[in-house]
Order: structure tokens, then C-alpha cells, then sequence
């Protein structure tokens, strides 16, 4: 029995609520594994260090408390561990963002950084500086021509696609491929004229890695990727725009041509300077933002900061098992993300083929 004027039952949650709730906790979520991982991390590998002695020589260090480790393990940590533990989550944070910017200014779920050619045209810097030995840069100049190398890659295929001052999807995304193309083909005839210790090194760093991990490249790739994380949650906003459509996104006020200009440029920075330190990874920043986007929607407000943070959560903990699973060796970071990746892949694509009914 009810009262007059009141409801027979409550009102069911809105399902916008709803998906802000779930966005806030994953969120949270997120950044409580991140918290828990990163001292684990940092302790486990060939010289194990207990977490808790980890948690007092970062609290010695800022002067809050803690005590100082032996010799030994406070060069371990500060050397070795934490370079590499801020570089993965630097690297698997950009290439997390410039996956969801990818997929939103594509609009599709399937596109990932490397479409545009950004990896590839990396790839050919870094190789070309190890098959011609150039060292004039120092340590610095296999990313430095790496960076270079993907940031041009990615204004030529844009200049490429643009045809009446415009540039089309499929233009981009083809002409892309087209260089992708051309790129593996330079990188087939650099190891064809390289010296064995030059091959070896390029296999090394094609396959990606984080073995290399110091200060000065975390230093490296530290600017781009905060400016790239930066800048994009700023155009969360439209992207949920263009996601209705060109026509209705320009109807609404949107510059759909300067946005994705924008974008290009943001994910080419952002991937570029991953790249560059890392070598290529595949698969982070295709599985990222599809995860997300099944759990929490597909608002890019939510969706650019979480796959950054999951981006680095990822990359954070497959590091991790490929120095450690396979201990004293260690596997190539690339190889266990695509090893992982390529069965989500074949999924997804199940998946949206059976949803659209098929691709005609």
C-alpha cells in the first residue's frame, strides 16, 4: 500500500550516475594498484629487497623518517630500480593516452598509434643511427633520431592525406599504412648492410625493452610525455562531439580539421618519445582504452586519464614479470605485451564483426 502522492517504488539510479560511479572507483582503483605496485616492483628482481626496507630508504630520502639502506641496495634501488619503474610508467602511460586519442579521433575501436606511422618512422631513426654507428649525441642519439624520425613521420603522412584542405579517415589511415610499409622496407635494408653487433643491437631494440633504464632517459622522455598528457584531457570534451559524426560535430561548433591536427600532433609526441626510450611495444595502447571503455563508457573526460593510468599499471607489471619470470634472463618487454595482446586483438575483432553483423 501506498501514500497518495508518493512513488509505488524508488527511482531507479540514472545510468549517467551510474557511469560517473564507476568511473570514480575504477579511477581510484587504479591509483591504489599503482601505489601497491610500484614499492613491489621496486623491491623484487636478481637482489630482492623486502618492501619494507624499500618504503623506509624512500622515506629516508624525503627526510620524513625511514633509515638508509646497505651501499649495495640503496644503488640497486635508486639506480636500477626506480629508473626504470618511473620510465615504465612514463612510457606505458603515453602510449595508453595516445591509444584512447587515437581510437576517439579515428572512431574505432581498433585503431592504435602505430596506424599513423609514428612506430615505424621511430623505428627507422633508431635503426639507421645503430646500422651507421652514429654516436655524436652520446647515449642520446638513438632516441634523439628515434623521436625525430616518428614526430617527421607522422607530419608527412598528414601532409600526405590532406587533399582540399581537408583530411579524410581513411585517407590518413591508408597513407599510413602505405608508410608503414616503406618504413619496414628501410629498416629490412639497414639490416642488410649492418655489421653483426649493429643487427643484434637493432633486434634488441625492436623487440623493446626497458633493460637500459636510466636517469637521463627518464630525464629524456619526461618533458614530452608531461606536455602530451597535459594537453589531452582538454579535448575530451570534443572528441565526445565527433564521436556523433563530422557533419553533427561541426553543426555543434566543433573545428573537426584543427582538432584532429591537434591530436595528430599530441599522439605523435606522446609516442614518439615512448618509442624513442623503449623500442616497440605493441598492443598498449589498442587493449587500454577498449578495457576502459567496456567497463566505464566511452566518455573521453573519464577515458584519456584512466588509460594513461592503466596504460602505466600495464606496462608497470608486464616489466615486472619479463624481468622476473624468466629469471636470471630476461624476456623482451614487446614480445610478452604482443604475446598477450594479439589474443585480446583477435577477440575484439570477433566481437565487433559479430555486433555490426558483419563488415559489408
Amino acid at each position: 500500500m501506498t501514500v497518495l502522492g508518493e512513488p509505488a517504488e524508488r527511482t531507479a539510479e540514472p545510468p549517467a550516475r551510474r557511469g560517473r560511479s564507476t568511473a570514480w572507483l575504477l579511477t581510484a582503483g587504479l591509483i591504489a594498484a599503482l601505489l601497491v605496485l610500484v614499492p613491489v616492483a621496486a623491491g623484487l628482481g636478481a637482489y630482492p629487497i623486502p618492501t619494507g626496507d624499500v618504503l623506509g630508504s624512500v622515506l629516508h630520502r624525503m627526510g620524513v623518517g625511514g633509515s638508509a639502506l646497505d651501499r649495495v641496495a640503496e644503488s640497486v634501488l635508486w639506480n636500477v630500480r626506480f629508473p626504470r619503474i618511473v620510465l615504465a610508467l612514463l612510457v606505458g602511460a603515453s602510449l595508453g593516452c595516445a591509444g584512447a586519442l587515437m581510437q576517439g579521433v579515428f572512431g574505432n575501436p581498433l585503431a592504435e598509434p602505430g596506424v599513423i606511422g609514428v612506430s615505424s618512422g621511430a623505428a627507422v631513426g633508431a635503426v639507421a643511427a645503430i646500422a651507421f654507428g652514429l654516436d655524436f649525441l652520446g647515449d642520446w642519439t638513438v632516441s634523439a633520431f628515434a623521436f625525430a624520425a616518428g614526430l617527421g613521420t607522422v607530419l608527412l603522412v598528414y601532409g600526405m592525406s590532406r587533399s582540399g584542405g581537408r583530411t579524410e579517415v581513411v585517407t590518413l589511415i591508408l597513407t599510413g599504412i602505405a608508410v608503414n610499409a616503406f618504413a619496414g622496407a628501410l629498416i629490412g635494408l639497414f639490416l642488410f648492410f649492418a655489421d653483426t653487433a649493429a643487427v643484434n643491437q637493432i633486434t634488441f631494440w625492436q623487440l623493446g625493452s626497458l633493460s637500459q633504464a636510466t636517469w637521463p632517459k627518464v630525464l629524456a622522455v619526461l618533458p614530452c610525455a608531461v606536455l602530451g598528457l597535459a594537453l589531452a584531457p582538454g579535448h575530451a570534451r570534443r572528441l565526445d562531439l565527433l564521436a556523433l559524426g563530422e557533419r553533427p560535430a561541426r553543426h555543434l561548433g566543433v573545428d573537426v580539421e584543427r582538432l584532429r591536427l591537434v591530436l595528430v600532433l599530441v599522439i605523435a609526441l606522446l609516442t614518439a618519445a615512448a618509442v624513442s626510450v623503449a623500442g616497440i611495444i605493441a598492443f598498449v595502447g589498442l587493449v587500454v582504452p577498449h578495457l576502459l571503455r567496456m567497463l566505464a563508457g566511452p566518455g573521453h573526460r573519464f577515458l584519456i586519464p584512466a588509460s594513461a593510468l592503466l596504460g602505466a599499471l600495464v606496462l608497470l607489471g608486464a616489466d615486472l614479470t619479463a624481468r622476473t619470470v624468466a629469471a636470471p634472463a630476461e624476456l623482451p618487454l614487446g614480445v610478452l605485451t604482443a604475446l598477450l595482446g594479439s589474443p585480446f586483438f583477435f577477440w575484439l575483432l570477433r566481437r565487433t564483426r559479430r555486433r555490426q553483423g558483419g563488415w559489408a
